[in-house]
């Protein structure tokens, strides 16, 4: 069994215990960990005015499977490590791989960035409405310097207060959802690299917006991942959807701990990120004493102590299992929040119609009066996609812990064809669904483009290398919709696939009745939802539902008819602001 990290060799604030750390003198402190190694040698790659010279350098052995060197190098410098007189491969710790995930690690001098957010202590919770967002295909340009213009109108004009980007580390290729990441440390190079995401990260700042970013510790792409070569990163004591887990409990764990727990305080530390959403979590196997989830918690909790900043956890899952935001005390895992999957399933369902494949356990209109009342649907009942039991009590989860959406990545991207529910259902319907999502209690999170009704797809993109993967790849994708009536399946390598995913930026403009529409209900979120007691009433009748919150004396009401035009009266006493309808749905916002 893997022991638990401590504050003593998982350090909260200073430098990175592993990796090419460089100090003010020009020295370069190199550190890997290689525990099965019987030599290690540094590749050194330094710049001159005229080329580069290459010189190879043997380092030291530490206890615990360590090497170590100190050396004269600059930033801009690159470097490999040759275990046992392999090929040179990069550093598992490279803060970025300017020649792809094959090439070289370039150093990067961690001090030199100028930070001006030192007013900025984060945001609380029950405070964020996230944005979530694909650089690759959030502008244009998909680089985060371009990301930054548009963080104006984010907070300033339509309300958000939390960006989160999907995954950064780096991919093969300059084409990735970022879930294929073999190098957790390296920022895409094709991004804009560790300074372009520093840059955005102080720039929301300066504007009063968190960021929260997308980090993977379940499974590691295949292309690229050196990981193996260097220890035992990886077990089949225990099987993932990617095949053989990261290995957390098993053998020489102990380093592939560190390893995970020091990156989580790198994003944190080094990039001065709010808050982390970890990618499913159901997937990651650990029988230790301490499971990893809740040691990157404590972690975190002890940064956001040292620093005086607000951190935010949050773990993707879609086993509805309230362990995850327990308290250790209460044999938790202390998660601050976690994708709670079953709103967006109630109402995906009731909209669309669709029954295929996991949508099939769902379609009742009391089922979203009960996601919108507790936080999810299943809490123990058999489902039938899994054919077995789903999830447990919600007793003890707080609704905001709960993140829902009407669209993400995963509900969008995972569709054969990347449909949004602009396509799908029809206005009324839509403007029904916003404002369940924005209105209720639970931590509301959109999905690029969606508040203006983008019609353009977001499809599944790659762009391997090996012919092999790419191949397999495609495969897979056919695959993996057997279950759903979707018999066209774009190619994931095909850069088209990525180009067609790309906002159309000119559909937000000052007519757009359905970007009007989220700002409305942003607006009415924050004066009456977010300083509110944090509760609901939901209740389906003949076919309308209708929300109430705060539980004791309501302030806000949502009346929706998610199938057809037909309403109850507002009952006395509250005032209709918002309104809308068409043959297929209707809905009112009312207030008191």
């Amino acid at each position: 069994m893997a022991q638990a990290i401590t504050s003593d060799n998982a350090t909260t604030s200073g430098k990175l215990a592993l990796g090419g750390n460089l100090d003010a003198s020009g020295t370069c402190h190199f550190r890997v960990w290689a525990p099965k190694a019987q030599r290690v040698e540094l590749k050194l790659q330094r710049k001159t005015a005229d080329n580069e010279q290459a010189e190879v350098i043997a380092m030291q052995r530490e206890d615990g499977g360590y090497f170590s060197l100190r050396t004269k190098v600059a930033a801009g410098d690159k470097y490999a490590y040759m275990v046992d007189a392999g090929s040179p491969l990069p550093d598992p710790v490279s803060r970025l791989l300017p020649d792809g995930v094959h090439g070289s690690t370039e150093i990067v001098d961690a001090d030199a960035f100028a930070w001006s957010d030192e007013h900025w202590r984060g945001l609380p919770l029950r405070d964020y409405i996230i944005y979530e967002l694909h650089v690759g295909t959030f502008t244009p340009e998909s680089t985060f310097d371009a990301a930054i213009t548009k963080l104006g109108y984010l907070k300033n004009e339509l309300g958000v207060t939390a960006i989160e980007i999907m995954p950064v580390a780096a991919f093969p290729g300059e084409r990735n959802w970022g879930y294929d990441g073999v190098s957790l440390y390296a920022v895409q190079a094709s991004y804009g690299g560790p300074d372009g995401l520093k840059r955005l990260v102080n720039a929301a700042h300066q504007i009063g917006l968190a960021v929260v970013l997308d980090v993977v510790y379940n499974h590691l792409g295949n292309e690229g991942n050196y990981l193996r070569n260097f220890g035992p990163y990886f077990t089949d004591l225990h099987q993932t959807p990617w095949g053989e887990a990261v290995n957390y409990d098993a053998p020489g764990s102990e380093g592939v701990r560190r390893f995970v727990v020091e990156n989580t305080l790198y994003w944190l530390r080094e990039y001065h990120i709010d808050g982390l959403r970890l990618d499913a979590v159901q997937t990651i196997q650990d029988d230790s004493p301490k499971h990893i989830l809740a040691e990157i918690k404590e972690q975190a909790t002890e940064f956001s102590k040292e620093s005086g900043r607000e951190i935010c956890v949050m773990a993707e899952s879609d086993e509805n299992d309230s362990r995850l935001v327990r308290p250790p005390l209460r044999g938790g895992y202390g998660s601050d929040a976690f994708w709670s999957d079953d709103f967006h399933h109630c109402v995906h369902t009731l909209v669309t119609g669709e029954r295929s494949g996991y949508y099939q356990d769902f379609g009742k209109l009391e089922q979203l009066a009960k996601a919108l009342s507790e936080g999810y649907v299943f809490q123990g009942e058999e489902f039938a996609f899994w054919k077995r039991p789903r999830g447990t009590s919600a007793g003890d989860v707080p609704l905001p812990a709960n993140v829902i959406c009407i669209q993400n990545h995963d509900q969008v991207g995972n569709r054969a064809k990347g449909e949004r529910l602009s396509v799908l259902c029809s206005f009324a319907q839509r403007q029904a669904a916003a404002a369940l999502l924005l209105l209720a209690p639970h931590t509301p999170l959109i999905f690029m483009g969606q508040e203006w009704d983008e019609t353009a797809p977001f499809l599944f993109f790659t762009s391997f290398t090996d012919p092999t993967l790419a191949s397999a790849v495609r495969k897979g994708r056919r695959e993996e919709f057997k279950d759903f009536a979707w018999n066209e399946v774009p190619d994931p390598q095909d850069a088209e696939t990525f180009t067609r995913s790309k906002l159309d930026w000119n559909l937000r403009h000052s007519e757009n009745p359905a970007l009007d529409w989220y700002k409305a209900l942003i607006r009415l979120r924050k004066e009456l939802v977010i300083p509110s007691e944090r509760s609901c009433t939901a209740q389906a009748n003949d076919g309308v539902i209708t929300m109430k919150l705060p539980v004791a004396s309501p302030k806000v009401m949502v009346i929706a008819n998610l199938k057809g035009p037909k309403l109850p009266p507002v009952d006395a006493g509250w005032k209709v602001v918002l309104s809308a309808a068409d043959e297929k749905a209707a809905v009112v916002v009312a207030k008191r």
